[in-house]
Order: structure tokens, then C-alpha cells, then sequence
């Protein structure tokens, strides 16, 4: 490759949220389809060809897990031809943050529950303890996520009720300690959503519970990580968990509903180890 200033056709590879794409492939042919070159993309999504005669190319650029873009390139009598930024479009859906592992940071997430009382209004009730990672895959409906929450931190501002929420009515937390949810698969529902298909433990009982995850984007934070945003909602029917507990108050009205709404607002941390702050 050559590397001088001012030569052959140089731009950048980036997501549409400004990501470099260090894999692709640029790939640069003639009116007549000849291949004349064919460079990778360097770490920062950056590519530079050598010099090519003047005048006009097809440029395709290529990525695994993207869809392929073209643009036109006119090289001047110079040799070379700025292409500027070249956007990907992440290939079966809307945009996830870069591939690679993702760590739930529970100090700015909260993992919440909401549960309809006598009838009338919700009792809103929060997990404060949990951990999660998320892998997100070149390929994106390979990505994955898996998290194990402590039961027993349930906290709905009442210590009686945490504690009858923690006994064998409900959670069972001596006998059950961890909720646990890891994904099976994952589908695009929309820009910038997705359905995550997984399995939840709870109370030692196993059962498939779909995620309606919305992706609220990426960015660096203050001590030189890059954090992505989610938020995702499910809903809970407590007896397929065997949490059968209810007290018929007046007029046959239940205590409690027999359904959970469940709101996840999720921050993650790109790798493996969340920062110090």
C-alpha cells in the first residue's frame, strides 16, 4: 500500500453511528469491471490505495455482518481521490454498539418490577444487586446476553413486604438464591429494536421469556470507557413460576396481580472489567 500523501484513494469506514469498522474490505474496478485494487481497512477504519490513473472507479466496500456499500471515485491527474466516510449498514437489522463483550454496570442500571395492588394501583420494586454481560457478535443475531440477579436484594421500600417477597410465597430466596435469564437467540423488531428470545430461572423453575429490547445508543463516559445504553421490558405471569401466593380482599378483589411488569434500564461497559468510577 502506498502510504505518501496526496496518492491513490483514501476514506474512512465507519457504522452510522460513527464506529470504525476495522475489517472491511475495499475492493476498487474500472468502467469495464477489472479489478485494479483491493485493500484492507486499518485499525481505525481508515484505507488508502496506491496511485491509479486518472479517472473514474466503482469502489465497493465489504464486511462481515454489514451490507455492502458503492460509491463512485474520480481520480484527478494526481493519482488520487478523497472518498471521505463510507457508512455500513450492520447486515439483518438496526444497529447494535461494536462487536465484543459488553459488561452490565449495575451502579447506572436498574433491574425493576412493577406489580398491580388490590385492584386500585402498582407496587414498584427493584433487584439492587446483579451482574451481566452482553456479547455482542460480528454476526449480530449471534450476539447474547446473560445475567444473574441475587434475589433476596428485591427493595420495594417496605421491609415488611421485602421480606415476605423473599420467603416461599415468592421468591423462596433460602432455597433459590439467583435469578438468572440467558438469551437463546435474537431478531430485529423494528429500527432500532429487537426481540431477544431467552430462558428464565427463578424459584428453580425454567421458562422462556422474550425481551423487548430497544438499543438507546453508545458513547464514552468520564473515565475513558465507551458505554452503551439499553432498555427492555417483559411481562411475568407470577404462577408459571409457582409464586401462587394471594390474599381476596373486599368485593373478591386479589391483593395482587397475576402479572409483573418487568423494565430493565441497562448501561453497559465495552469489555470485560467495569472502571472504577
Amino acid at each position: 500500500m502506498d502510504t505518501r500523501a496526496g496518492t491513490g484513494l483514501r476514506g474512512r469506514i465507519r457504522t452510522k453511528d460513527g464506529w470504525a469498522v476495522a475489517h472491511a474490505v475495499v475492493t476498487v474496478t474500472d468502467m469495464t469491471g477489472q479489478q485494479i485494487a483491493r485493500e484492507p481497512a486499518d485499525a481505525e477504519g481508515a484505507v488508502r490505495t496506491a496511485a491509479l490513473a486518472p479517472g473514474a472507479y466503482t469502489v465497493i466496500v465489504t464486511a462481515v455482518g454489514y451490507r455492502p456499500a458503492a460509491a463512485t471515485a474520480l481520480v484527478t491527474a494526481s493519482g488520487s481521490a478523497d472518498l471521505g466516510t463510507l457508512l455500513l449498514d450492520r447486515a439483518g437489522g438496526p444497529e447494535l454498539p461494536p462487536p465484543g463483550p459488553w459488561t452490565i454496570d449495575p451502579a447506572h442500571s436498574e433491574v425493576g418490577a412493577v406489580a398491580q395492588h388490590l385492584g386500585l394501583s402498582s407496587v414498584h420494586g427493584r433487584f439492587r444487586t446483579f451482574a451481566g454481560r452482553i456479547d455482542v457478535a460480528e454476526q449480530a443475531l449471534a450476539s447474547s446476553v446473560e445475567a444473574v440477579i441475587d434475589a433476596a436484594s428485591i427493595d420495594t421500600g417496605n421491609g415488611t413486604r421485602d421480606e415476605h417477597l423473599r420467603s416461599a410465597d415468592f421468591l423462596d430466596v433460602r432455597e433459590h438464591p439467583t435469578v438468572t435469564y440467558r438469551s437463546t437467540s435474537l431478531e430485529p423488531a423494528g429500527a432500532d429494536r429487537w426481540t431477544v428470545h431467552g430462558e428464565l430461572t427463578m424459584r428453580g423453575v425454567t421458562r422462556p421469556v422474550d425481551l423487548d429490547l430497544a438499543c438507546l445508543g453508545t458513547g464514552p463516559d468520564p473515565w475513558g470507557g465507551v458505554r452503551a445504553a439499553f432498555r427492555a421490558t417483559a411481562e411475568l405471569r407470577r404462577e408459571d413460576f409457582a409464586m401462587n401466593w394471594n390474599q381476596v380482599v373486599r368485593a373478591g378483589i386479589a391483593t395482587m396481580g397475576t402479572t409483573l411488569r418487568v423494565t430493565l434500564d441497562i448501561q453497559a461497559v465495552q469489555g470485560t472489567a467495569l472502571p472504577a468510577g
